[in-house]
C-alpha cells in the first residue's frame, strides 16, 4: 500500500515501564514512519523514562519530554497538560496528521498506512482511530461495545490537520476525548472509530483508577460536558445491566450529581453543550443524530 502522507505522534505516558516498549516496537515496524515522534514521561516512577530515553537514542525521529512527578495520576486535564508538553515542540511543523497515542499500545505494522487510506477515502474524516480492543489468552475481544459510532477512543486518536485547527485543539478537563469529536460534527466533520483495524491495549481502560472510581471520574466528565440530565439518568439506567451490575450505572449517576452538588465548572462553549444536548434529545426522539 503506497501513502504519501505527513504525520507527527505526541504520547503522554506514566508509569508505562510494562508496556511502552511494545509500542515503540510497533512504531519502529511502521510501513509509513512519522516525521517526529514526542515521548512525554510525565513523572514516571518506574523505568518508562529509560526506555524512551533509548527509543530516542536509537532513533532520530523519537525525542523525549521529561515532565517532574506531580505525585497523583491526574483524571482528565493531567494527561492533556503533558500531552500539550509534547504537542508545543511540533505545533508550528506543517504535517497532514496529528496523532495522540497511549504507551500501552501495540498493533500492525501497516496500522498507520491503512488508517491514512480511510481518511484519503472520505475529505470530511476530521478524526479517526483504530478499534481498542484487549487480548486477553490469546483471544482478541472489542475492549467495550458500546461505544457510539462517532467516537474515538483517547488511547489512539488522529485528527487531520484542518480539522486539528477549525476545533482548537483540546480542552484541559474530563471528557476532552468526547467533545472534540462532538465540535468537529458541529463544524461538519465527521468522526469515526475504524472497525478494521484493531489496537490491542495492554492496560484495560480505568485500570489505573479501579472500577468505581472510573465511573465515578466518567460521571462527572459527563456533567462537566453538559450532559442533558435526561439523557444521563437513562444511559445510567442502561449502565446498570453491564458488568460490574449496578455499579457501572451508579457510580456514573453518582459523579454525575457530584458535579452539581460541588458546582463544578462545565466547559467555556455554550454554543457546544447546546449542540451536543440536542443531539442527545434527538436520539431519545428517534430523530437524525450522532449515534446514528
Amino acid at each position: 500500500m503506497s501513502i504519501t502522507v505527513s504525520y507527527v505522534v505526541v504520547s503522554p505516558v506514566r508509569n508505562e515501564g510494562k508496556h511502552l516498549q511494545l509500542t515503540i516496537d510497533s512504531m519502529v515496524r511502521q510501513s509509513v514512519q512519522p516525521t517526529r515522534w514526542i515521548i512525554v514521561n510525565d513523572g514516571s516512577t518506574d523505568d518508562t523514562g529509560r526506555i524512551a530515553a533509548a527509543a530516542a537514542a536509537a532513533h532520530s525521529w523519537i525525542e523525549v519530554v521529561d515532565r517532574t512527578d506531580r505525585g497523583f495520576r491526574q483524571a482528565g486535564g493531567g494527561v492533556i497538560d503533558a500531552f500539550y508538553d509534547g504537542y508545543r515542540l511540533v505545533e508550528n511543523q506543517l504535517a497532514d496528521f496529528l496523532v495522540k497515542l497511549d504507551g500501552d499500545l501495540s498493533f500492525a505494522p501497516d496500522y498507520f498506512a491503512r488508517c491514512f487510506a480511510h481518511f484519503a477515502g472520505d475529505s470530511r474524516l476530521g478524526i479517526a482511530g483504530g478499534i481498542i480492543c484487549s487480548n486477553a489468552g490469546g483471544t482478541v475481544d472489542v475492549e467495550s461495545k458500546v461505544d457510539p459510532k462517532f467516537h474515538v477512543r483517547g488511547a489512539t486518536k488522529i485528527y487531520r490537520q484542518e480539522c486539528w485547527r477549525a476545533i482548537g485543539g483540546l480542552l484541559h478537563s474530563p471528557g476532552w476525548d468526547t467533545m472534540d469529536e462532538v465540535k468537529a460534527n458541529m463544524l461538519g466533520w465527521t468522526t469515526r472509530t475504524l472497525p478494521d483495524l484493531p489496537v490491542i491495549h495492554h492496560r484495560p481502560t480505568g485500570a489505573a483508577y479501579g472500577v468505581w472510581k472510573y465511573r465515578v471520574k466518567n460521571g462527572r466528565g459527563c456533567y462537566i460536558m453538559g450532559y442533558h440530565p435526561l439523557f444521563m439518568f437513562l444511559k445510567c439506567l442502561s449502565r446498570m445491566a453491564e458488568k460490574p451490575y449496578v455499579v457501572s450505572g451508579f457510580g456514573l449517576w453518582f459523579g454525575f450529581v457530584e458535579g452539581y452538588v460541588k458546582r463544578l465548572p462545565q466547559i467555556k462553549d455554550p454554543p457546544l453543550i447546546k449542540y451536543f444536548r440536542q443531539q442527545q434529545m434527538n436520539r431519545l426522539l428517534f430523530r437524525k443524530n450522532l449515534w446514528t
